[in-house]
């Protein structure tokens, strides 16, 4: 009977094998649609000055694969890896760096950060890899108080701002315009959640964004590699975040790598190519984290 189950055992495991090689998690690609190894596009990035991870913020295995990337870019720099993220606005740099150095408990920097509802699931990871490695980590974000002041008034506003508060700020004015940018993605946000938001104004307060953490990647990296997490919106096409750093400091080395969503994950969509140099490709049912 045992040697029947063992028989039986032997002519299912193969089987069991190939379906379970079947389902995959995700892909990675090049800018060219190629599968490339992990380790291959951690080489290549490592060449950079800074990394752009451009995320979903609700993508389990982004967060995860994210973490990864961290560790290997640790990996091949040590000390000289300085990470940073939209998830953090700049005027709570303070209480992060006093978490960070023992200064306050877990309590006081979770109750004062502002952080993200899904902050313990998808950020706490990377920041505790942080943490326990003794890496910088720069708070890069505008803080959201002058995101919706330049929603509701323009970037105009912002030079009746005080001097404290231009210290979160880019230097002003702030580089825009609307050449090459659509207001129909935010004129649909604006009328789901019924609010008569002007679009011109949304896109500026996403210039500020980009701007504001351009300029703190810029004004902290000295000879630093800097991993950067952030929307995939705020550097696809090497644009947003990256247009501004270019001009903050010029001659940076720069790898993109954005994270989609396809039925099919064995080939880049045409509709991403040419948005970043590297993709995680996830398939479009993935579990979310909210």
């Amino acid at each position: 009977m045992k040697k029947k189950y063992l028989l039986l055992l032997l002519l299912v495991m193969p089987l069991l094998t190939m379906a379970k090689s079947d389902l995959k998690a995700f892909t990675l690609v090049d800018n060219a649609g190629h599968e490339v190894p992990f380790q291959e596009m951690i080489k290549q990035a490592s060449k950079s000055d800074v990394v752009f991870v451009g995320e979903m913020h609700n993508c389990p295995i982004t967060h995860w694969l994210e973490l990864k990337i961290a560790e290997a870019l640790y990996a091949k720099h040590k000390d000289n890896l300085m990470l940073g993220a939209e998830m953090y606005e700049a005027d709570n740099q303070l209480i992060m760096d006093e978490y960070l150095n023992g200064n306050i408990k877990y309590e006081q920097f979770t109750d004062e950060m502002r952080l993200w509802p899904n902050y313990e699931t998808d950020y706490e990871p990377v920041f505790s890899f942080a943490e326990e490695n003794h890496l910088r980590f720069i708070a890069t974000n505008v803080p959201r108080r002058y995101a919706n002041v330049v929603k509701y008034h323009g970037l105009d506003y912002l030079d009746s701002l005080s001097a404290d508060a231009k210290k979160y700020l880019p230097p002003l004015p702030i580089p825009f315009t609307m050449e090459g940018k659509s207001t129909a993605a935010f004129s649909l946000m604006a009328s789901i959640h019924g609010k008569k938001d002007d679009p011109i104004r949304m896109h500026m307060a996403q210039a500020l964004k980009d701007a504001t953490m351009a300029w703190n990647i810029s004004k902290n990296i000295g000879r630093h590699h800097f991993l950067h997490f952030n929307g995939s919106y705020h550097t696809a096409g090497k644009t947003g975040i990256i247009d501004y750093l270019n001009r903050y400091r010029p001659e940076t080395t720069i790898t993109t790598i954005m994270a989609v969503k396809q039925e099919e994950i064995d080939k880049l969509d045409s509709a991403y190519q040419n948005q970043a140099d590297y993709y995680i490709i996830v398939p479009q049912d993935m579990s979310t984290s909210y």
